[in-house]
């Protein structure tokens, strides 16, 4: 939004009313999708370790970075104080008032247990990030880089920190939009080496290659035919050398029958046993995931005992992603706005017939203020402060002359 005061008029910074309200809507989505259509107005403590929500660190309550506190907290009982913003953590408990506050105790909720023993915290929760360690954003930098997050680890990683080599690119679309879902760092991707098993199209399209083969990459996701994971276009896809792929990927082998011991759901889709036959890479290399990727996973039990092992089990969890997250966020957004919308009628319905003429008429008599001070303003020429300042006093001098 800075970048639309970037005109100055006498000094004074402008924008103009359709930049002014296109920014306060982005503010607003972008705020609703952080928070996840959280209103703030309840600790979730009591929901226990939540799938995934926004989470806050307070440094001045835990400058030892050991603990984090939800949206309502953030607000209520840590205001005024230094927050770190975390974004979104999975199976998180809010710590707000338990032993690590020094006993000062949550305004919402006072009665918790002492600690939540299945919270992980990483360096992010001190206000540091990346395998440099360094804060966001960086006081000693001109210009603030973006940064990528780990769907594994949850950490956040500049760009020229992930591990790339000078050849290899980050998956984007000509407007510079990413063409990936999910990202995970180059120590993560150790523990997902079993993704080579699977075929190239589950990376996110390289960006270096050619239209026709991204065209395939993003149309003709991995399909489940008779029991075996296959291409759409064989042909096509070898071509592909996707930066995502952390090794050379493995031939694709035929499917088999998982171990007797996996239970009932025995059909393997890849065909392999990751616990007899894990997959070795020489050196891991980040990894760019598709859109839908989690879909494409074995869910046999043997590989889903694999990902518990491996603690990755919650990328089975639909409700983990933070696609499905932000979907569900939107949807609450809508809602709540179109519950606006209603209780604003309602507001106006029960009124009076004098009370009722009397808002339409201020509102009808604003309106027009507005059009004709627009259709008498140059449209090449900013509005400043005092523009705006003589439409509410000319609203003003009617109003006095209909008293």
């Amino acid at each position: 939004m800075a970048d639309a005061f970037d005109d100055e008029v006498e000094g004074e910074p402008t924008i103009s009313i359709k930049d002014y309200l296109e920014a306060v809507e982005e503010e607003e989505l972008e705020a609703d999708l952080v928070l996840g259509g959280d209103e703030g107005k309840e600790c979730t403590y009591t929901k226990g370790y939540m799938k995934r929500q926004a989470i806050f660190s307070c440094l001045t309550c835990t400058p030892d970075g050991n603990a984090g506190v939800c949206t309502a907290c953030c607000l209520s009982c840590h205001d005024g104080h230094e927050i770190v913003e975390l974004w979104t953590k999975r199976n998180f408990r809010c710590d707000c008032g338990n032993s690590k506050f020094g006993g000062s105790f949550c305004k919402l909720l006072p009665s918790k247990d002492v600690e939540n023993a299945s919270n992980v915290y990483n360096h992010n929760f001190k206000g540091t990030y990346c395998t440099c360690d360094l804060p966001y954003p960086d006081p000693n930098a001109e210009e603030q880089v973006e940064m990528i997050q780990c769907c594994i680890c949850e950490d956040w990683f500049h760009e020229e920190h992930i591990g790339l080599q000078s050849s290899d690119k980050i998956p984007r679309d000509e407007s510079g939009e990413p063409l990936y879902e999910d990202f995970i760092c180059e120590g993560c991707a150790v523990v997902c080496s079993f993704l080579t098993y699977y075929p190239q199209t589950i990376s996110a399209p390289d960006p270096s290659s050619s239209s026709k083969e991204k065209a395939v990459l993003e149309t003709d996701p991995p399909v489940i035919s008779s029991g075996k994971l296959e291409n759409k276009n064989d042909s096509a896809l070898s071509n592909a050398n996707s930066v995502a792929v952390p090794v050379e990927a493995k031939p694709m082998v035929e499917v088999k029958e998982c171990s007797e011991v996996a239970g009932p759901s025995t059909k393997c889709i890849i065909g392999v046993d990751l616990f007899g036959n894990p997959p070795t890479i020489d050196k891991s290399k980040p990894i760019f995931l598709s859109k839908n990727w989690r879909e494409v996973l074995c869910k046999c039990e043997n590989c889903s005992h694999f990902y518990a092992q491996k603690g990755i089990g919650f990328l089975l969890d639909k409700e983990d992603s933070i696609a499905e997250y932000e979907r569900v966020a939107k949807q609450k957004r809508n809602e709540n706005l179109q519950k606006q919308e209603g209780v604003e009628l309602n507001f106006l319905n029960n009124l009076g017939h004098v009370a009722k003429m009397e808002i339409l008429s201020g509102i009808a008599d604003m309106k027009n203020e507005f059009c004709a001070f627009l259709e008498s303003t140059d449209p090449s020429k900013p509005i400043t402060t005092a523009d705006v300042q003589q439409v509410f006093d000319n609203l003003a001098k009617k109003r006095k002359r209909t008293l």
